[in-house]
This record gives structure tokens, C-alpha cells and sequence, in this order.
């Protein structure tokens, strides 16, 4: 973990190339740095996921407005500053990725940061070692 997932409505993907979003995304997430200068998350952990919503509805319901929800969610166990950090680079490439769609649109951008203590959180693949030869 982190997982920042993304949900738009379908129309902005005629405005925007939501593949290259998730890549600009994940890069800006492994700049991240805590207090202490250290990396916040872990190469193999970052993960971007976006999704249409198959139903939705914006504002005033003309249909001409678009939405897009980013939800970053990390363990917990970082500090405050890291989580901010974070939330502020985060929102910061994704102001500038929407930059030229806001200028000819309406669009509501929201960004969340979640943690939480897992009930149960098993991580069971094989991309973390790919990343941790040191």
C-alpha cells in the first residue's frame, strides 16, 4: 500500500488520457518524502486504479459537468507531515494533468487520504521483492 483509486464520470475520457493520469500519479506518489527526507511509499507497493462510473450524477444534472474522485488510502504509521506531503503532491499533479480540461470545462475534482487499522490486510504477492535489492 498506498492504492490511490480513482472513479470519474466516463465523458472526461474523451478530454484526457486517464492511463497516462495514473502513471503521472504514481510517479508524483514515489516523491513523497516524510520529516526526515526518507521515501514515504514503497515502489512496489504504489498502486493506480481509475474506474468510470457506469452511473452518476453531477451538479445541476444538465450532464455537461464531470467529476472526478481520487481516494488515496495508506497504512497507518506515518507521520503527519508525511500523510500531508502526500495529499499536497498528489493534488498538485493532478491540478496540473487537469489543468487544460478545467480551462474549457466544469469539473469537480476531490482528493481524499484515508488510513485506517485493517481488520484483516494480507500482502501476498511478489512485486516488493522485485523493488528491494539493495
Amino acid at each position: 500500500m498506498p492504492h490511490l483509486v480513482i472513479l470519474y464520470t466516463p465523458q472526461i475520457e474523451a478530454e484526457t488520457d486517464m492511463s497516462g493520469l495514473c502513471r503521472r500519479l504514481a510517479d508524483a506518489m514515489l516523491t513523497v518524502k516524510d520529516e526526515h527526507g526518507k521515501a514515504v511509499f514503497p515502489i512496489g507497493g504504489t498502486r493506480v486504479f481509475a474506474y468510470p462510473a457506469a452511473h452518476f450524477a453531477v451538479a445541476d444534472g444538465s450532464g455537461d459537468h464531470a467529476f472526478v474522485y481520487f481516494n488515496l488510502r495508506m497504512a497507518r504509521g506515518r507521520s503527519e507531515v508525511a500523510k500531508k506531503n502526500a495529499g499536497d503532491i498528489v493534488t498538485a499533479a493532478a491540478r496540473e494533468w487537469f489543468a487544460p480540461v478545467l480551462a474549457r470545462r466544469g469539473v469537480g475534482l476531490t482528493l481524499q487520504v484515508d488510513e485506517g487499522e485493517e481488520v484483516f490486510d494480507a500482502k501476498f504477492g511478489n512485486l516488493h521483492p522485485l523493488f528491494n535489492k539493495a
